[in-house]
């Protein structure tokens, strides 16, 4: 095997994260070197299905509201040095009943933050956007700067970009391996060996079998999505009519849904999916039985929606964490070593912003933003 060559950092795994934080090393003057199993975006992973929800009003906590808000600024100027259209903004729904996590999260937020809401009941949503036929106990809060970004074309354009910078890309190629070397790193994969200052892992549901001597306490779900086809009212459910929303159908159980594309309307239960003990086990086939949870779902906001014939099924891979908040830490052992975000099937939208962070992180030692419930020690027998 020839010499190993040498890196500022090396980054394994291309998807959301991976391949915004080798952009942003990259466009620094870093020498970097991104490796990826499969291909960008592959449909075995988490990067992939067409659409990905962005959403200011962050009802999960006001935490996410500054990085999200950063993220919205990168995406932009992403946008504008790829030449790629990559995130539409055409306004979003959060509905639930009006005590429900969703809304009164939603509410916090936007409380908290300073950011313009709007309350809906049913038949303010029903004229507005007529799709929506809420029953009457629920209500929405209107997000309008919420929408929805192209995940491939995202991934592809920090990949793009970073190569333009010089960044060094091995595509299908493992990683078997890594260790430390001195004060560094090296990376062994099943075609070379190679040697950096720093490595960042980013690797998603395999994440675990990489970082095997420490307890990451992940687990990883299969998650399926359909695209629905509406026999009539198509008009409905173009974007300038329908936003993206977010229902809370039961405590804590949500739907959610874009507006139509070329695969159809995709709609999905967040966090219904089996638990696999490796991403090498997640079935990829899916039964015709499986969509009747999403049809009961959502036959209280969207009942045309709810009988439409499922066109096309897809599955991916969500990483959760046991609080389902995301994963940004330092090896415990080794300082070179940054491991990053199993994003418990919510943070494609915020990759832009978490590549420039861990990018400074890798630089600078610190961030900007308040990272703590992000780290290594929230997680239990560590």
């Amino acid at each position: 095997m020839p010499s190993p060559r040498t890196y500022n950092a090396i980054v394994i795994g291309l998807g959301a994260m991976g391949s915004a934080t080798l952009y942003h090393l990259a466009r620094r003057g870093w020498r970097v070197l991104g490796i990826e199993q499969l291909k960008p975006a592959n449909g075995m992973g988490s990067s992939h299905g067409d659409s990905r929800i962005i959403r200011e009003m962050y009802f999960e906590h006001p935490l996410y509201v500054p990085l999200v808000q950063r993220a919205y600024e990168l995406w932009s100027q992403l946008e504008k040095a790829s030449g790629k259209s990559l995130m539409t903004i055409n306004g979003g729904l959060m509905i639930g009943p009006s005590d429900g996590a969703i809304v009164r999260g939603t509410i916090r937020s936007a409380t908290e933050h300073n950011l313009q809401y709007e309350m809906l009941d049913a038949n303010e949503t029903r004229s507005r956007f007529p799709a929506f036929d809420l029953a009457e106990d629920l209500v929405a809060v209107s997000d309008p700067r919420a929408g929805f970004l192209d995940p491939e074309a995202c991934v592809q354009a920090h990949i793009d970009l970073a190569r333009a910078s010089r960044a060094e890309i091995r595509l299908d190629e493992a990683v078997s391996k890594w260790m430390p070397n001195g004060e560094g790193v090296r990376v062994t994969t099943t075609q070379n060996e190679y040697d950096a200052d720093f490595l960042v892992i980013a690797a998603g549901a395999w994440n675990g079998q990489l970082l095997r001597d420490i307890n990451l306490d992940l687990a990883i779900e299969r998650q399926v999505v359909y695209w629905l086809e509406p026999e009539s009212g198509h008009a409905l459910y173009e974007k300038a009519r329908f936003p993206i929303y977010a229902y809370e159908y039961k405590a804590e159980h949500i739907c959610y849904g874009f507006p139509r594309l070329p695969r159809g309307v995709k709609a999905s239960v967040m966090h219904s999916g089996e638990i696999s003990a490796d991403p090498e086990g997640v079935r990829r086939s899916v039964n015709d039985d499986e969509v009747d949870p999403l049809r009961a779902a959502l036959r209280p906001v969207l009942p045309g929606l709810a009988i439409a014939p499922v066109r096309e099924t897809s599955t991916c891979i969500f990483t959760n964490t046991s609080d389902h908040d995301f994963l940004i830490d330092f090896h415990p052992a080794y300082r070179q070593v940054l491991i990053s975000s199993p994003c418990s099937g919510h943070g494609f939208k915020f990759s832009s912003a978490i590549g420039e962070l861990q990018a400074d992180l890798l630089m600078t030692g610190k961030t900007r933003f308040d990272i703590s419930p992000f780290r290594l020690g929230k997680l239990p027998d560590r």
